[in-house]
């Protein structure tokens, strides 16, 4: 009988990360003009329905998704390697780094579960050294974009389905595995795993981890 291995999951924004990366994307294309002041505050209103937790995130993604229609998918994964040297690197959470040797030490499979895109992903696969990551998709055709989200929705319970049909490729039980959040979003995944960790959760997250008793992390400084 095949033994399975435990995970660690961690999520991006707010947790890997100190700040929502979208935002650093969104100040960046205003700083370089690709973005009108009524774009911005569309912007405004989805995070801020992100964050709270009732954001209809697949019609949100469909809305950010359609001025990328038709450009070429090499574009957009070079422009993210740009932003995430010149931005996103100043934004990395200090206190992560120790809990990622220590998994790594343990045998454990490091492992992204994030609503951001593969572009994103890939560079913090790359910045942390991580086995896997798993993150939400968008249709490319003959390398363009369409403008449209894949199924299922890396989001909320959408991210308990993903994690859920990755673990059984990857021989991976989830019972032994940790996951690591910042957002009452992630409450659904947060309970399928045997080990969750709330860090620097926001206030609804804060209090389901008091209630649950789960860990509650500060990753703002070095461990």
């Amino acid at each position: 009988m095949t033994r399975l291995r435990a995970a660690a999951f961690f999520d991006l924004d707010g947790t890997l990360l100190t700040v929502n990366s979208a935002k650093l994307w969104i100040r960046r294309e205003r700083r370089l003009n690709r973005v009108r002041k009524r774009d911005m505050a569309q912007a405004a209103l989805l995070l801020g329905g992100y964050s709270l937790g009732f954001l209809d995130m697949e019609r949100a993604l469909k809305t950010a998704l359609a001025p990328l229609r038709g450009r070429p998918e090499a574009e957009i994964r070079a422009e993210t390697q740009i932003w995430w040297r010149e931005d996103v690197r100043n934004f990395i959470a200090p206190g992560c780094r120790a809990v990622l040797d220590e998994h790594r030490r343990r045998g454990d499979l490091l492992v992204l579960l994030t609503s951001s895109s593969r572009y994103a992903s890939e560079m913090a696969r790359e910045e942390f050294g991580l086995d896997e990551c798993l993150f939400q998709k968008y249709e490319v055709i003959d390398g363009l974009f369409t403008g449209r989200p894949l199924l299922p929705i890396c989001y909320a319970a959408g991210k308990v389905t993903v994690a859920e049909e990755w673990a059984r490729s990857a021989g991976v039980d989830l019972a032994l595995s940790s996951f690591y959040s910042d957002s009452t979003t992630d409450l659904a995944m947060l309970a399928r795993v045997g080990h969750p960790y709330a860090v620097n959760p926001d206030p609804r997250l804060w209090l389901a981890a008091r209630l649950r008793r789960w860990p509650r992390l500060d990753w703002r400084r070095e461990l």
